[in-house]
């Protein structure tokens, strides 16, 4: 089941019945079903809070995804994947200003880009990057 949630900010509007469909298609393709999945999509004052508190991060990100696979070594090689993703929509507006896209267009980005992450893919690695851009523009297409 994936839940729609807002923490400090007006719900963006998107169609959450086409965008848990969506969902549901990019994760198959990677042998995976959805569990348990929240979307809680929040400003930067409470993207940031989050990154203090559960990661010791002292900065602003435009998503954290936090995956609940009970056992690290599993991560990636199971078949139902469930978590929390949040989402600071003041940084994706922000974010969509600075790459020349619509707000429309990065916002659905960063929603499948934590889906991903609970794929096994990651990015912050040598190479991981390009893995991971590779893999939100396929996703991005099946919108």
């Amino acid at each position: 089941m994936i839940t729609y949630q807002v923490d400090g900010v007006k719900m963006p509007d998107i169609r959450r019945r086409d965008i848990t469909t969506w969902i549901k298609a990019v994760a198959a393709t990677y042998g995976k079903r959805v569990g348990e999945i929240a979307y809680i999509f929040c400003d930067d004052v409470k993207i940031l809070e989050v990154n203090q508190q559960y990661l010791q991060h002292d900065y602003y990100t435009d998503i954290i995804t936090f995956d609940y696979c009970e056992d690290e070594a599993l991560r990636g090689r199971r078949d139902t994947i469930s978590g929390d993703i949040f989402i600071s929509l003041d940084t994706v507006r922000s974010n969509a200003e600075q790459q020349g896209t619509t707000y429309d267009e990065e916002l659905h980005r960063v929603i499948i880009h934590g889906i991903l992450h609970l794929c096994g893919i990651n990015d912050k690695g040598p190479g991981e990057r390009e893995i991971m851009e590779a893999a939100e523009n396929k996703a991005l297409a099946m919108r």
